[in-house]
């Protein structure tokens, strides 16, 4: 599964560098960006938050407590989910027009017709999300973790294959007007509704070899009525979210082309770090927390936060200052090709100016899990709800008072603002919840952290002085010689300042070898 998790991640972060050379970095990709986020925002509104508070949970008590192993249930819920999705991508189909306009606006620089095209070609994707989503659910609910870890690939690989037949179709997407018989529209439109398709059919065969045997079963299960509280609390933080999305788009929509796709693009670069380390850190520790909250042992449940929060510091900084100081080298370095060339640094500026989000956001991520793990779904709405009224008027703002080229940089910076504030806001509720949770240990940590990143960027800037690098190769050069000098100087700054995080790890074994392990002894994790 871990195998599966990282190509996927790798596939579909070439497909979006791919997206980015065929497209371009422009009013096209912008309206394809958005057509196909929807059908994927409506499917977290009408299940994909359900399926991760209640039903995964219900499935396993179904298989443990009901004579036939839960196989009734589980047909019930897949008539009752195939039924409503349905329906919703029908209605979706038919309200195209006015999700693109809702979505993009009717500005001059927007092309909310050429979304409603592609929109007409995605929207039924609702019905393949669910079911993947649903099918995903049913199989790691009977331990079968496989298929669903690999159906991305699959879906990555199609539309990467969609994007090589777009090349060779001649012409170029018609902008004005915009028209459903474009060939290289619905290339790509039906490309990616393949590989969506694929995704959810792909773990059929799965289903079967796990025992799973599909019947149209109608009538209701008295058990989802009563997990329905926590699952309401779930649907209401998805809308929350998707306010804060739409009047993003909007607001992106507004400056010039370009700025849907670069701050989806920022957006997915700043998630990358947390989604291959943050994410596994998190995988490890929300067991222990579960089980310690299960067993109401609150101090358990502050330790496990506490030593999370420590290494997300360490994880996140140095990525952070490499962000920072290379984030237009990054730009251009990763998109460069093809069509995205002329707004790669625009796009590289965006990532610099919103990059000290990135602990934040893995912080909140933490945090949300405590609360979930004492069965809280109330709390992370609340503190979702925060962020977005922070963020909203911020991110009208940007428009009014920015320069066209400099709208998408105020939308990243905001975005990460409101981070920020999750994280405080999830501090605070968690000491009321918990009492003390050792958020001195963390700020020392994050202390060390920032000091031993001041030499760091005088080694980088001093570097950068002394040479003259250009172009993709000196953008590919500088981001290579940033990330090694931030990580050897920060790394080690951290076990000169016995940061308990990396000297447990690394630096009790190094300063033992030079004579000082008495002084640099592990310390209480």
């Amino acid at each position: 599964m871990a195998l599966a998790t990282l190509i996927s991640r790798i596939t579909g972060f070439v497909r979006q560098l791919a997206l980015a050379a065929v497209l371009g970095l422009g009013v096209v990709n912008d309206s394809y960006t958005v057509a196909n986020t929807l059908p994927a925002m409506l499917y977290e509104i009408l299940l994909g938050g359900v399926l991760t508070s209640v039903v995964v949970p219900l499935l396993v008590r179904a298989a443990k407590e009901d004579a036939d192993q839960g196989e009734a249930y589980v047909q019930r819920l897949v008539t009752i989910a195939s039924v409503a999705l349905s329906v919703a991508s029908v209605l979706a189909v038919v309200a195209a027009p006015l999700l693109a306009v809702l979505f993009l606006g009717d500005g001059e620089d927007a092309n909310p017709q050429l979304a409603t095209m592609f929109n007409y070609l995605l929207l039924p994707l609702i019905l393949f999300y669910g079911l993947s989503g649903l099918f995903g659910a049913i199989l790691n609910a009977r331990s079968v973790f496989g298929p669903p870890a690999w159906a991305p690939v699959l879906n990555n690989v199609i539309v990467l294959v969609s994007l090589g037949i777009y090349t060779l179709v001649p012409g170029e997407i018609s902008i004005n007007p915009a028209r459903l018989s474009d060939p290289k529209l619905l290339v790509l439109g039906l490309g990616t509704t393949a590989g969506i398709v694929a995704q959810a059919l792909v773990q059929l065969p799965g289903l079967r070899r796990a025992g799973f045997h599909f019947g149209w079963r109608w009538g209701w299960d008295s058990r989802l009525t009563q997990a329905s509280g926590m699952a309401a609390w779930f649907v209401l933080y998805v809308l929350i979210g998707q306010l804060g999305f739409v009047v993003t788009t909007r607001s992106a929509a507004q400056g010039d082309p370009g700025g849907v796709v670069i701050y989806s693009l920022v957006w997915l670069l700043l998630q990358l770090p947390y989604g291959v380390l943050g994410y596994s850190l998190l995988t490890a520790i929300m067991p222990r927390m579960s089980r310690a909250a299960a067993d109401s042992d609150w101090r358990g449940v502050v330790e496990h936060l506490s030593v999370a929060s420590r290494y997300l510091i360490v994880l996140m900084v140095p990525i952070t200052v490499v962000f920072t100081l290379a984030g237009p080298q990054i730009g251009v370095a990763l998109f460069s090709l093809g069509k995205a060339g002329s707004n790669a640094e625009r796009l590289g500026a965006a990532l610099a100016v919103s990059a000290f989000g990135l602990l934040p956001y893995a912080v909140t991520m933490l945090q949300l899990r405590v609360f979930y793990s004492m069965a809280d779904a109330r709390t992370p709405t609340m503190i979702n709800a925060v962020m977005v009224a922070v963020k909203l008027p911020l991110l009208l703002a940007c428009p009014m008072f920015l320069d066209d080229s400099d709208v998408v940089l105020g939308l990243t910076a905001v975005n990460s603002l409101s981070m920020v504030v999750g994280a405080l806001v999830g501090q605070v509720w968690l000491r009321r919840r918990l009492g003390q949770v050792e958020t001195r240990r963390s700020l020392i940590t994050l202390r060390n952290c920032l000091v031993g990143a001041v030499p760091a960027v005088g080694a980088v800037f001093a570097l950068r002085a002394l040479t003259d690098l250009n172009g993709v190769s000196g953008a590919w050069l500088d981001l290579v010689f940033t990330t090694l000098i931030v990580g050897t100087v920060m790394g080690l700054a951290l076990i000169l300042m016995r940061t308990p995080e990396l000297t447990n790890a690394l630096g009790a074994p190094i300063l033992n070898r030079f004579g000082r392990g008495r002084s640099a002894g592990p310390r209480k994790p």
